[in-house]
């Protein structure tokens, strides 16, 4: 946690990071924190408010830049490729579009693939944040 907030604090982030651990350890929890220091509107921070819309969006389960995505659900590639058709769209009220994709190892090999292109050169305004046991 200490070189995410280190990486947050002095501007090093990254276009992806990977949560691996088991269950109910808190991995989506960190990301969604991510999500919320990524687009809080006091700035880029590792201390996030809490208190902006967006921070309370986020904590709600409805900020519009934040997709959440149960891969376990969802491991089919035509599923993947209707996400990757909106990546190239700016946020719309965010500074970031953040994909949140928990259970991320139950995807196919041809979601994988899918995913891996734009996993390696994403546009500069979107973060994946992937979650995995």
């Amino acid at each position: 946690l200490t070189a995410l907030a280190n990486g947050l604090s002095l501007g090093r982030i990254h276009h992806a990071y990977l949560f691996s651990g088991t269950r109910g350890v808190g991995k989506t929890t960190i990301a969604r924190l991510l999500a919320k220091g990524l687009n809080c509107e006091t700035g880029i921070t590792a201390t996030p408010c809490g208190q902006c819309d967006t921070c309370r969006e986020i904590e709600q389960g409805r900020f519009v830049d934040l997709i959440e995505i149960d891969a376990a659900s969802r491991t089919k590639v035509e599923d993947t490729r209707d996400l990757l058709d909106n990546v190239q769209y700016a946020p719309a009220r965010g500074r970031f579009k953040v994909y949140l994709i928990d259970e991320v190892h139950m995807l196919s090999r041809h979601s994988f693939y899918a995913l891996l292109k734009t996993l390696e050169e994403p546009p500069p305004h979107v973060k994946f944040l992937l979650a995995t046991t």
